[in-house]
């Protein structure tokens, strides 16, 4: 959590009690110290208790004390309380030494002890209040709780054990034993549960202690530690669950905390990726924001994305009306002051989609609409042509000709030295883009990425499914690997992207390491609570057709610049001429009406790296 104080009910009246109380000791110290007379006799001491109060509540902000989780709260939080305390009041006596009356040193000690007893009661009242309220509803916890392993023992870690040593449903488990990485935790109790070890010792002390679950109590961890422990805990066959970071909620919604499944994007996740609004805000703030392709996994994503920036307008366009019908009904819950329209119809059709740019003169827009299924798309070229390729062109023809500043196309790693129909015809989106980027007034980009966890068509639903039907789980080779991001991470990059471009880059996603899909069908059968190739069978079934073992995000000819995005890198890699990209739609557009194999012979004419035959 960053260095912020969130602003609660329980914050406001926290805040007001430290300056009443910093009146009131300062008040009973003179009084107790029979100096009040000369204190109170001065017509500046309400001004100079003021000074105190500012200065203490600004020392309780710096030692986070106003989101300390005090129904929780232990030795670590009254130190931390008596610290801000002492450190505050000796600040303020320096600002009266300097500024005007000076009190006797003993005014300022005698308050400081009764300051520390006001401000440190009311805390820990919330405590008391807490225990008082579980033991009266407390409800005998059920026979069956699973004997739980706590990773964490820091403040998520201790909000886990105490609500289960409580009986709260809402964390069920009996709790066992702890662990942290930390070495000055191991060895000390929480909550009356030891921690044992750090984390290399999860597989002992789950053997030690017969387990059934584990949960991961460390939302603050860096991704990669994230996923060493999970590594090691999908080895158990554990039930596991995590939780959010406490310290990211306010007091009031510390009661909904529940726990929750852990799930293939936390397996996979890095660290995530924040939108830079400064970046993005000011060519898509008070704009209107065309999405083709918008009823989408990615589209749908991208128009969350965007409202985050107070666009004037989103109009999504999609042929599919039920997907984009869901998003307007979510979309218009959610903000109020931002007009959001659907309009049907497909970008192949070029005079539907030219009464949609003269309707809403769109400033920016962002192009995701394509066919993106590989094996389909090999035994229907002539659909991905017209949709990916002419479609594409249709719609940065309309972006030029009515002046939109901005247009992104979104493309995929399947691009690079395509084996599949689809890949080529995303590699020629790329080729339009640019060639409209040389001569149109309008910035044209592109956005490269790989695999997004459970987008439509992805393998992830896929394997769900096989295995809610206990299985087989069927992957194709068993040495396949993709790049995988998850859904909003790769829309906040290409919104990113977009407020970088100048025109003709190709941005390239950060996708982190390939994973194998062996190991990812592995890991979800686990999480499900089952055994690999015991109760779920793993069958490999052979590459489909236009697949390849591997992915590449970028080809031969081209390097990468840095840019101010460290997730998001630009292609230097070569051009092609107007002349030949009109060449090659022309080419395309006098073969559509041939069979599916002429049509791929003359697509990979045009996209010289794609090669149709190629299986690894």
């Amino acid at each position: 959590m960053g260095d912020y104080i969130k602003i609660s009910p329980r914050t406001v009246l926290l805040v007001i009690w430290d300056i009443l109380a910093t009146y009131a000791a300062l008040t009973l110290a003179a009084y107790g110290t029979r100096q009040s007379y000369s204190i109170f006799a001065s017509t500046d001491f309400l001004f100079l208790f003021g000074i105190m109060a500012a200065i203490n509540v600004a020392a309780f902000m710096a030692f986070r004390l106003y989101n300390s989780l005090w129904e929780y709260a232990s030795t670590s939080e009254l130190l931390q309380l008596l610290y801000a305390t002492a450190i505050g009041m000796f600040a303020g006596a320096l600002v009266h030494f300097v500024a005007g009356p000076r009190l006797p040193i003993r005014v300022y000690f005698v308050a400081w002890v009764l300051l520390l007893f006001f401000t440190g009661g009311a805390r820990f009242a919330f405590r008391f209040a807490r225990r008082s309220k579980g033991i009266i509803n407390k409800r005998p916890p059920s026979y069956d709780r699973k004997r739980t392993l706590i990773i964490g023992a820091g403040e998520t870690g201790s909000l886990t054990i105490n609500r289960m040593v409580e009986g709260d449903y809402a964390m069920q488990g009996l709790p066992v034993v702890a662990i942290d990485d930390d070495p000055s935790k191991v060895g000390h109790r929480i909550h009356g549960i030891k921690v044992m070890g750090t984390t290399e010792n999860i597989l002992e002390l789950v053997g030690r202690y017969d387990i059934e679950q584990i949960v991961v109590a460390i939302p603050s961890a860096e991704a990669a530690d994230r996923r060493r422990i999970y590594d090691i805990c999908i080895q158990t066959n554990c039930h596991l669950l995590t939780l959010p970071n406490v310290r990211e909620l306010s007091m009031d919604e510390l009661d909904g905390v529940r726990l929750r499944e852990v799930d293939l994007t936390d397996l996979l996740s890095r660290e995530e990726i924040v939108l830079n609004t400064r970046l993005v805000s000011g060519y898509l703030a008070g704009k209107t924001v065309l999405i083709t392709g918008g009823g989408g996994s990615i589209g749908s994503e991208l128009a969350r994305q965007v409202a985050t920036v107070a666009p004037a307008r989103i109009v999504i366009f999609d042929s599919y009306e039920n997907t984009a019908y869901e998003l307007e009904l979510e979309m218009r819950d959610r903000y109020e002051d931002i007009e959001f329209v659907i309009e049907i119809g497909s970008v192949r059709d070029f005079e539907r989609l030219e009464a949609v740019f003269a309707k809403y003169r769109p400033d920016v827009v962002f192009h995701a609409a394509a066919h993106k299924h590989v094996p389909l798309m090999e035994a229907n070229p002539r659909e991905a042509v017209l949709n990916n390729i002419f479609g594409t062109f249709n719609t940065a023809c309309l972006a030029d000709r009515f002046g939109v500043a901005s247009f992104i196309f979104i493309s995929t790693d399947k691009a690079v030295n395509p084996s599949s129909v689809m890949g080529a015809t995303k590699r020629m989106g790329e080729m339009i883009v640019q060639d409209f980027a040389q001569s149109s007034k309008t910035c044209f980009s592109a956005v490269r990425f790989g695999n997004v966890l459970g987008s439509h068509g992805s393998v992830i639903p896929m394997f769900r499914r096989q295995i809610a039907e206990g299985g087989p789980v069927t992957v194709t080779h068993p040495d396949i690997t993709r790049y995988f991001m998850t859904i909003p991470e790769a829309s906040r990059l290409v919104v990113q992207a977009g407020g970088m471009a100048e025109g003709g880059e190709i941005f390239i996603l950060d996708m982190g390491e390939q994973v194998r899909i062996m190991d990812l069908a592995r890991n979800m059968i686990r999480l499900s609570g089952l055994v690999p190739d015991v109760d779920i069978k793993i069958k490999t079934v052979g590459l489909r057709p236009g697949e390849k073992l591997y992915e590449e995000l970028l080809m031969d000819c081209e390097k990468t610049q840095q840019t101010p995005v460290k997730s998001i890198l630009v292609s230097t890699g070569e051009t092609v001429s107007h002349s030949e990209v009109a060449n090659k739609l022309r080419e395309l557009e006098a073969v559509l009406d041939k069979n599916a194999e002429t049509i791929k012979s003359c697509l990979s004419v045009q996209v010289p790296t794609y090669r149709p035959e190629q299986m690894e």
